[in-house]
């Protein structure tokens, strides 16, 4: 990737040349602490090993968009909010007890291994997930600490931390706290603005314009850009965790039905479906048994309401919501070109 022209590929590249050094080591010397760490320092490896690095890149065009110039520090610096949603994932997949991601067993699965032969292996197994969640978190602020970034800089975006860190546990928990209850659009819209819309676009972007030091004028125009790109995120995260080709996506299709969670395609479906439909939806909502023909017939539901092109037409509006902000920012062309290519990528995807 040139300084000047924006190369998706080609900038993964350069946070995985950071991320995978960089984890490898402090997999490593968590290990030599003792030989029956090596399974766990093994997820920390895995966890970390596939990812869009997507926050990483909007944390670099927030830097970019603000006037500052290519630099390996500032990508140092991004790469670190990776490890927050590799940390993240850990955590999310664990809450929703999911079997799979990426294709592979999650950590809490993958663990069990390891605790075979344990009293109570399954919640061993759990617990030395959630660990490895807690010691990606603690690595993240390493690595930003450490990336060669006057101190000044890091310090004008610190604060941000503190602020990713809480609205992010609130989304999960208001996740949680939904699960199971009446669908609710506007309540499932909440969960999904806390939980991932914010710590994947727009608190990267000021966490990157922070750093920059961007004015606050740009910073209300990252988050104008940044909130509503970050649902439409999601929304098409939902559409997929249903609907995509497991293949694809490397994720069970059943994990948001079988838990019951409060996902924007369901709380839309309840929205317009009349009484049988809705006394359908609770015989097969939350079952752990469910099977292939359970789950085709909440899709079934869903494609008679019509309810994934709702969901569509939400995503459409919000990326055209994003790009009309963007339009808006007074930013170099090729940080509006960056930031139009990376609303497209994020929200019109088949994984």
């Amino acid at each position: 990737m040139t300084p000047d022209r924006w190369d998706a590929a080609a900038f993964k590249v350069r946070v995985d040349e950071v991320l995978h050094p960089f984890v490898a080591r402090e997999a490593d010397l968590f290990a030599a602490i003792d030989p029956a760490l090596a399974p766990v320092a093994a997820q920390v490896d895995a966890v970390v090993a596939d990812g869009k690095r997507l926050r990483a890149a909007f944390c670099y065009w927030g830097w970019r968009a603000a006037g500052q110039p290519d630099s390996d520090a500032l990508v140092r610096a991004a790469a670190s909010l990776e490890l927050i949603h590799a940390a993240a994932v850990v955590h999310d997949d664990l809450i929703d007890d999911s079997a799979l991601r990426h294709g592979r067993p999650t950590a809490h699965i993958a663990l069990r291994g390891a605790v075979r032969r344990r009293p109570r292996s399954v919640a061993a197994a759990r617990s030395l997930a959630m660990l490895v969640g807690d010691l990606l978190m603690g690595m993240a602020g390493q690595l930003f600490t450490t990336s060669g970034l006057p101190v000044a800089y890091l310090g004008r975006a610190r604060p941000l931390w503190a602020v990713l860190g809480r609205e992010l546990i609130a989304g999960e928990c208001l996740e949680i706290l939904r699960t199971g209850a009446e669908p609710d659009t506007a309540a499932s819209l909440k969960v999904i603005r806390y939980k991932t819309a914010k710590y994947t676009v727009e608190q990267p972007l000021l966490i990157g314009g922070a750093l920059a030091g961007a004015g606050g004028r740009l910073c209300e125009g990252y988050s104008a850009y940044g909130l509503p790109l970050g649902e439409a995120f999601q929304l098409r995260d939902d559409l997929l965790g249903l609907f995509g080709d497991p293949g694809r996506t490397g994720k069970a299709n059943a994990d948001d039905v079988c838990g019951h969670r409060p996902t924007t395609l369901l709380a839309e479906t309840w929205r317009v479906a009349g009484d049988d439909d809705r006394d359908r939806l609770r015989a097969l909502l939350g079952r752990r048994d469910l099977d292939e023909d359970g789950l085709n017939a909440v899709r079934a539901v869903m494609r008679r309401l019509k309810t994934p092109n709702l969901v569509e037409s939400m995503i459409t509006a919000r990326v055209e919501e994003a790009l009309d902000a963007l339009h808006e920012l007074d930013v170099a062309p090729r940080a509006s070109d960056a930031l139009t290519a990376l609303a497209r990528s994020a929200t019109v995807r088949l994984s």
